[in-house]
């Protein structure tokens, strides 16, 4: 029987990703915020990386692969800026989060059609929190703050999803990730990360 060798491959695409449950309380210490005024919303970004792909079987293989990632999420409304809390009325801050992703995943290969799922690692290599307010649609207030050490450095989620290999090494895929750990640094808190991606390939 003729060796099937492991392959190479990068990747990249967009994606929208949002934090689940307690995502507004986890910056509360940063912000002042008016009750019952506050929207989220996911932030779209992008995720660029490489991965390797190991058969271990006629149609099974296991596929590592390193992501650089953008998440976070944003908050609209009535959102008041300690000591600025006259600016209210058109406010917004945007969590742009960084992370580095490490998904194991098991894929299945079947005539081209691919479907995979596994654990993922990531850690949060920078977190930025930008707030800015406009009066009469002129922009009165814009500051970038480190919110690093607000949240857990360590991620963990199950991700999975399906695609589709071409056989001159072009691939398309969709996948969701699922945060399992708070990702607030005290870990007091119900938030988590999630993300749906949809990217393109190739593999060498």
């Amino acid at each position: 029987m003729a060796q099937v060798k492991p392959s190479f491959g990068v990747r990249a695409g967009m994606s929208v990703a949002g934090m689940r449950g307690d995502a507004v309380t986890s910056l509360e210490n940063m912000l002042d915020f008016a009750e019952d005024y506050i929207t989220t919303s996911d932030r779209k970004g992008f995720f660029a990386g490489g991965y390797v792909n190991v058969p271990v079987g006629n149609i099974i293989s296991l596929e590592p692969a390193l992501h650089y990632s953008q998440k976070g999420y944003e908050l609209r409304g009535e959102l008041n800026v300690k000591g600025m809390e006259f600016l209210g009325a058109n406010a917004k801050a945007k969590l742009n989060t960084h992370y580095i992703d490490l998904p194991l995943m098991v894929k299945a290969n079947i005539k081209g059609l691919q479907l995979f799922a596994g654990p993922q690692v990531s850690y949060l290599a920078q977190a930025d929190l930008r707030t800015t307010a406009a009066v009469l649609g002129f922009n009165v207030f814009n500051k970038t703050m480190d919110a690093s050490e607000q949240f857990n450095r360590w991620d963990a989620a199950i991700t999975g999803g399906v695609g589709y290999q071409f056989t001159n090494g072009l691939n398309v895929m969709a996948a969701y990730d699922h945060g399992l750990s708070k990702v607030d640094a005290n870990k007091d808190m119900n938030s988590y990360n999630r993300a749906f991606k949809v990217g393109i390939g190739m593999s060498f």
